[in-house]
């Protein structure tokens, strides 16, 4: 049970405290947007979204406004480490979509149940997934797909989630999909994407306080 643990986690563990080396390689061609990912925008306005419920979801587990303050100061990367899961995400299923993998709905809900088992229910594993990776539990199911599909590709690749050989999977889809970024979040190093032990950060954020809300720049 803890190496399915382990292997359930190391995706989403790797992507939130590390990620791959990144260069200021971005560019202004995509008004709106905080990367392009295979022709596709990932405009601001959905980061923002995204990086909202993140934050509606904090507020709701910690009432008490001393400890959402020290929430707040402890994931005050958030918009950065949110515009590199989705980005990530996109390369993740681009690779899959490359080796023929695919993950069904059943599989999900298995998986889901099995760690729900592991966290003394459904609110533990939404609890443990907001507070350790930034997940909102709108996109709980969409994350375990994406480590449904992680599996499956270390595993046809013979290695798994942190060796080399997968993270150069990723580099071969992260070069098909021709990201950019918006130079205000940094860029994308497609050559070393497998280096998930790098520590680059993408953008100065500002955390601030207004009417409850956070601000981030």
């Amino acid at each position: 049970m803890h190496r399915r643990r382990r292997t359930a986690l190391v995706l989403t563990a790797a992507i939130a405290a590390a990620a791959p080396l990144l260069t200021a390689c971005g560019n202004d061609t995509h008004p709106g947007a905080a990367a392009v990912v295979g022709g596709q925008r990932i405009t601001v306005a959905q980061l923002q979204s995204r990086v909202d419920e993140v934050r509606r979801a904090q507020r709701a587990a910690v009432p008490d406004e001393t400890q959402y303050q020290q929430v707040l100061a402890s994931t005050s990367s958030l918009t950065r480490d949110t515009l590199h899961n989705m980005v990530l995400d996109r390369v993740l299923d681009r690779a899959a979509q490359d080796a023929d993998i695919t993950v069904t709905r059943k599989e999900v809900q298995q998986m889901r149940a099995g760690l729900e088992q592991q966290a003394g229910g459904a609110k533990g594993l939404q609890a443990a997934w907001l507070q350790k990776y930034g997940i909102a539990p709108a996109h709980l199911d969409d994350n375990l797909r994406l480590q449904l599909e992680a599996q499956k590709l270390a595993q046809k690749l013979g290695t798994d989630t942190s060796r080399p050989a997968f993270w150069k999977a990723l580099s071969t889809a992260s070069r098909e999909l021709r990201i950019s970024l918006n130079p205000r979040y940094g860029g994308w190093d497609v050559q070393k994407s497998s280096r998930v032990d790098a520590r680059t950060p993408w953008v100065r954020e500002v955390t601030a306080v207004s009417g409850g809300q956070p601000l981030t720049a």
